[in-house]
């Protein structure tokens, strides 16, 4: 409604483009605010933006006031969505006031909310936290909620939310870099760069197009891999049945009731089972040991399905900052009927293009930042149903793009 009259300044905070502007539309939506006749939605919405644009003109407490108004017309209609929007608002409001407190537990319950019911607006959560916990000098921690904020934004592909994310990571990353040390360099630009070569010159929907390819891309790709820290490796069954029941129940029904589609696949976030699953398979040791890089306990976790004829993943990079390894591990497997190629991850590696076919239990662990990985086709009557981790490495550098091979033009 505003959007085009508000923009952010160096510390992340909202301002006007156009303070005249934004005043004059501001008193606006006041005005309309007077009319008796004004139905309820609209007068939700116009309350809200009334307090988004106090906030931006550093009107603390008009925005408190009508921000609250806001979100107590969204629980009384019980629009969960526009509840979470309007506690991110409101954390602003509270926020730039300096009562950190009362924003800390407002973003703190719309970001539980988005997780359990409305993972479409997770981003949204965990951006605004995260910009909360750096005002506060928490930097690792507003890292790591941006990252995962980067990496579901990256899914949606929407370039706009892209870069708000990105301005943020490395408005983080420059705080936590040493005295004198520059910002990582584009850091999701140069993956963004990778993945568009990478699908200008080979597809997973066409992989009997891909040893004739691979020749024209060996050597772009070898530079790239040989700076992975943990090359794909398939792990076979070695994780506790029950454990692994659990998660594929929690998986299915999260798919159902939350699943939204991003990037060709089904995602879903994760719970209980799959929280217990991490820890009582102690599941960084797990990792440590078959990699020899040594990892922290997963920092995020998404669920994931292919369930329709033809579904694919293309082969791309996942952002930098992710993580230093990726384990998938398959909950479900419905294979093809006889005679039909079973879909496959796929990776691309310096010698070529390796297929993994993961049985229920089995996983693979790979630097997904590093390493071209995809999955080809479903075939009719195929459905799978993954889960992926990321991990940090306990004494990591991250990388920065500068330090490592641009994408080929």
């Amino acid at each position: 409604m505003l959007q085009h009259l508000i923009t952010q300044d160096e510390n992340l905070r909202m301002v006007p483009t156009d303070r005249d502007a934004l005043t004059t539309a501001a008193a606006g939506l006041r005005e309309e605010l007077r009319n008796p006749a004004t139905d309820a939605d609209r007068r939700r919405m116009l309350t809200r933006w009334a307090g988004i644009a106090s906030t931006a003109l550093g009107d603390y407490q008009s925005a408190r006031t009508f921000l609250r108004q806001a979100l107590d017309l969204a629980t009384a209609g019980s629009n969960t969505r526009a509840v979470i929007a309007t506690q991110l608002n409101l954390g602003d409001a509270y926020r730039y006031a300096g009562e950190t407190h009362t924003a800390d537990t407002l973003y703190r319950s719309a970001l539980d909310t988005a997780r359990a019911q409305q993972p479409d607006l997770l981003d949204y959560a965990l951006q605004h936290f995260a910009k909360h916990l750096m005002e506060r000098g928490d930097l690792d921690g507003a890292r790591a909620h941006l990252r995962e904020a980067l990496r579901l934004r990256q899914a949606k592909g929407d370039a706009e939310l892209i870069e708000s994310t990105q301005a943020a990571v490395d408005r983080v990353e420059m705080l936590l870099a040493p005295t004198g040390a520059s910002a990582p360099a584009e850091s999701s630009q140069w993956s963004s760069r990778w993945t568009s070569w990478l699908q200008a010159h080979t597809s997973t929907h066409v992989p009997h197009r891909w040893n004739d390819g691979f020749p024209t891309i060996r050597g772009s790709v070898r530079a790239l891999t040989q700076h992975a820290r943990v090359h794909p490796q398939h792990l076979r069954n070695q994780f506790p049945p029950e454990l692994l029941s659990a998660m594929t129940e929690e998986a299915e029904k999260a798919l159902a009731a939350e699943g939204y589609l991003h990037n060709g696949k089904w995602n879903a976030p994760v719970g209980d089972a799959a929280n217990r699953f991490a820890d009582e398979v102690d599941l960084a040791s797990a990792v440590t040991r078959a990699t020899g890089l040594d990892v922290e306990q997963p920092h995020t976790g998404v669920y994931i399905a292919y369930l329709d004829e033809g579904q694919f993943l293309d082969f791309h990079l996942d952002e930098l900052g992710f993580g230093e390894a990726n384990l998938i591990l398959c909950l479900k497997h419905e294979r093809p009927a006889a005679g039909s190629a079973a879909s496959t991850i796929v990776f691309i590696t310096a010698d070529g293009y390796r297929a993994c076919d993961l049985a229920p239990g089995d996983c693979v662990v790979f630097d997904g930042a590093l390493t071209p990985h995809g999955r080809t086709p479903l075939a009719a009557g195929e459905s799978v149903v993954l889960i992926s981790f990321g991990f940090h490495a306990r004494n990591r550098v991250p990388w920065a793009a500068g330090h490592l091979p641009p994408a080929p033009r």
